[in-house]
């Protein structure tokens, strides 16, 4: 049976437009808002899905250092479009370079800078949960290096503010130790081992000029022990690009009174850089499967 030309690319152009919607960035997707706090003005970017139910969980996006909420990954916007979550890409102040950032301690560039941003995502989190009536229990974290800097940094000083957390090409400064996890954290890190931003090796002698950091496997080994995790598996993602092996940390302490083992999950992509990981596993819907064993 033929089909019906015209029929056939009025089907092909639904489809791109289909794509190209999805494909929006966060400017044209999401709402620009403003809170105050500490007496600085400051911004987000908020996605809230078409008749979402009170309720629902929210996850935090931080960009890295440099970056902008306006360049937050798309894919973000969709997840939270599939999987039913509020989404709130927010903005970090100008730091004392002259670069938007997040306050995590990187010697050089925040010694002299009082922004309190674990104070301030700790009340954005609460502020957001009641402007939108969303769950006071599900809330996610997800940051892209010096975002995911800070993930390390709300696990160690806030534990209970986040759900789960998801650091992408994150890491832990010689500046945050002594490290102190005062409870468990489920916490997931995707770091590629060619990453010569946040190097999987770590850089005692911070040749990079961020400020001495531990190897990944060893920030992550910190997050292990306060898991109190009593067994190890492996599991290898189908390969796209480079080879993903994901290394989880299980049978920890329970998440919360009569919740759920907090797990730990690392993936080491082999040969990676400092990136998302988009093009060596589906990192959207890795971070969603992690974060949602931790839905209450």
């Amino acid at each position: 049976m033929k089909m019906n030309k015209k029929i056939f690319l009025t089907g092909i152009l639904l489809l791109w437009g289909a794509v190209c919607l999805l494909a929006q960035p966060v400017a044209e997707r999401c709402s620009h808002e403003y809170v105050s706090f500490q007496g600085m003005t400051r911004e987000y970017w908020m996605y809230v899905p078409e008749n979402l139910p009170a309720g629902a969980p929210l996850m935090v996006a931080l960009h890295g250092y440099g970056g902008s909420a306006l360049k937050m990954k798309p894919g973000l916007i969709d997840l939270a479009q599939e999987k039913g979550f509020a989404l709130c890409c927010a903005q970090g102040l100008i730091d004392p370079k002259g670069k938007p950032s997040w306050n995590c301690g990187y010697p050089g560039r925040h010694d002299s800078w009082e922004v309190d941003d674990v104070a301030y995502l700790e009340f954005l989190v609460h502020h957001l949960q009641a402007k939108y009536d969303l769950s006071p229990l599900n809330a996610f974290m997800v940051g892209m290096s010096n975002g995911g800097e800070m993930c390390y940094l709300m696990a160690q000083k806030k534990p209970g503010v986040f759900a789960a957390i998801c650091s992408m090409a994150g890491l832990c400064l010689y500046n945050m130790l002594p490290i102190t996890y005062t409870a468990p954290v489920p916490f997931m890190e995707v770091h590629g081992t060619e990453d010569h931003t946040s190097e999987w090796c770590g850089d005692p002698e911070n040749k990079g000029g961020w400020g001495p950091y531990l190897a990944v496997p060893t920030a992550v080994s910190y997050v292990v022990a306060a898991a109190k995790s009593t067994y190890y598996s492996e599991e290898e993602l189908p390969v796209k690009r480079h080879p993903v092996l994901l290394h989880k940390y299980l049978g920890g302490a329970p998440a919360w009174e009569g919740g759920p083992a907090t797990e730990v999950w690392l993936y080491e992509v082999k040969g990676g850089g400092h990136s998302w990981a988009e093009a060596d596993m589906d990192t959207f819907h890795e971070i969603w499967r992690f974060c949602s064993r931790y839905l209450r």
